[in-house]
């Protein structure tokens, strides 16, 4: 049986920790272990701070953090309307070599990648629709 929650937030880093407020009820729920909970809380803060830092450059926005859980697993659904782009389309960055080789970004979707067991995402109305999934061991 699934079972959705979803709440819309001002997209500000103010947010942040209503937002992993949010997420942390939802894993408590599903009975996630304190180190699930606080590897996942990792992945949803930095998905949650790209969008409050970049989305929306021009003007102020929203961010829908959806909670979809059932038997297995838990997908987070963070979804936008500021400028479209896919964190996932980037190459992930080669972390054997020294920091100053490499370039600029794409730890924090790598982290977020490493944390979740699966991450996408897709342009759709208008709406960035990021999706993270953890399953519930």
């Amino acid at each position: 049986m699934s079972n959705t929650v979803a709440r819309v937030f001002p997209a500000k880093l103010e947010q942040l920790d209503d937002v992993l407020a949010f997420a942390e009820e939802r894993m408590d729920e599903c009975g996630f272990s304190m180190k699930t909970v606080m590897q996942v809380s990792l992945a949803l803060e930095e998905a949650f701070v790209n969008v409050a830092s970049y989305a929306y450059p021009d003007s102020e926005g929203e961010a829908e953090l959806s909670a979809v859980s059932d038997d297995e697993e838990l997908t987070f659904i963070l979804s936008d309307s500021g400028l479209p782009f896919d964190p996932t389309d980037k190459e992930d960055p080669d972390i054997t070599l020294p920091a100053e080789e490499r370039g600029v970004g794409g730890l924090g979707i790598l982290m977020v990648k490493k944390i979740m067991d699966e991450v996408g995402y897709r342009y759709e109305n208008g709406r960035n629709v990021l999706t993270m999934k953890k399953k519930i061991c």
